[in-house]
């Protein structure tokens, strides 16, 4: 693929303010476009539900850059980052995937219910003192960002001077200020978790980075490009989209302040609000980029191999033919179906951590808050400038008006 500089470029400033009216202006248009990334790459963005979910499961999507021609490949790791589930087709995989699985499954999940719920208590606790103490407060900062940092870190008994630490630099390398940014932050994660690796190696404990550890030095069924890797993922991952799904779940929550009544009132409401809410604000706005393998059709249009496909989950959310009027936040939509948290193969591991956290920190807050509101416009909001993930970078909220 060469660069083609005639191809529109729809990421630009009104874009990050508002990237939902791009993708509606693009899927009248097209359901599928050729379009420039910022940094100058071709890509194929894939707009309409139907063929984002099919394409989510479709084995001739690779997503080893092996099968990538010149087009966006993503960021670009050392092996000791790379070699993570996102990057790796079905047999490795599924191999990969089974040595973690039992960390993250509904039953062993259940088992931390209580340990969540404290932590979300906790944190509620230190959140009303600084409320009371300075009036304005950033949410995220205060409670959104520490709840799923604590808990994930906790997993994998990282200690809890490094934590914040390790989120930092992922946020950089998700919304770099620089080229250099990017590539001090990528070095940063790489550093600390060889340092991670090794130290925990020397001191095993009853952890999750130990039992791979103990797997692949014992069992030889991963190598040490694919430990380090699998790490970087669980804490990346862990740390990163439930923090964002809580800060812009509260916005819009204080938004709908009959929807925010009616949970409220109505415990059982809070599982559906969180799926709506997966799809509504879901911080992650592609499924990692993808290279087909042989040409492929989509939306009736011919991708040719090699080439970079991102199959867009945000525009896939509010798609008029998938869901009814989709622009309307619900708590009661009946179809509570979404793509969040994958498809297939590549489903998120953390699926059922994720929901548990969410439901735990969204209770919370609207409980333990009933008067929190805004601290300022909603529309004076800093978010990321990246067109990767729509996230805010602070959730500023006080009590009363």
């Amino acid at each position: 693929m060469t660069e083609n500089p005639d191809l529109p470029q729809p990421f630009d400033a009104a874009h990050f303010a508002d990237p939902y009216a791009t993708y509606e202006r693009l899927r009248k248009e097209a359901p599928v476009h050729h379009i420039r990334l910022p940094d100058g790459t071709d890509v194929w963005l894939v707009l309409n539900e139907s063929d984002v979910r099919a394409g989510l499961t479709d084995p001739r999507l690779s997503v080893n850059k092996a099968h990538a021609g010149n087009g966006y490949k993503g960021f670009s790791l050392p092996p000791a980052l790379d070699a993570n589930l996102l990057n790796i087709d079905p047999d490795d995989h599924l191999r990969l995937r089974r040595l973690v699985s039992k960390a993250f499954t509904p039953r062993y999940v259940e088992g931390m219910r209580q340990q969540i719920e404290d932590a979300s208590e906790q944190l509620a606790d230190a959140f009303a003192a600084r409320l009371k103490a300075d009036g304005s407060v950033d949410l995220i900062t205060a409670f959104a960002h520490p709840l799923p940092v604590a808990l994930i870190g906790d997993l994998l008994a990282v200690p809890d001077t490094d934590r914040h630490a390790f989120s930092g630099w992922v946020t950089t390398m998700l919304d770099p200020g620089s080229p250099g940014e990017l590539v001090a932050a990528i070095g940063h994660i790489h550093r600390f978790l060889l340092d991670l690796v090794a130290a925990r190696r020397a001191e095993p404990g009853d952890d999750l980075l130990s039992e791979l550890i103990a797997a692949r030095d014992e069992g030889d069924r991963l190598s040490e490009d694919e430990l380090v890797s699998l790490a970087f993922l669980i804490l990346m991952a862990g740390s990163e989209n439930t923090q964002h799904v809580i800060s812009s779940g509260i916005l819009v929550l204080l938004g709908h302040p009959d929807q925010l009544a009616a949970l409220r009132a109505d415990p059982g409401l809070m599982p559906g609000a969180v799926e709506e809410l997966l799809r509504y604000v879901n911080p992650n706005q592609m499924a990692i980029r993808r290279f087909p393998t042989e040409p492929v059709d989509i939306g009736g249009v011919t991708v040719p191999a090699g080439d970079t496909v991102l199959l867009c989950l945000a525009a896939a959310h509010r798609d008029p033919a998938r869901y009814p009027d989709p622009d309307r936040f619900d708590i009661h939509r009946e179809d509570t179906t979404h793509l969040a948290l994958g498809q297939g193969m590549h489903y998120c591991l953390g699926a059922a951590l994720a929901r548990m956290q969410l439901q735990s920190a969204l209770s919370t807050l609207i409980n333990r808050f009933p008067e929190l509101t805004l601290a300022g416009s909603a529309d004076e909001l800093a978010r990321r400038t990246s067109f990767r993930s729509h996230a805010l970078k602070e959730l500023p909220v006080r009590l009363g008006q």
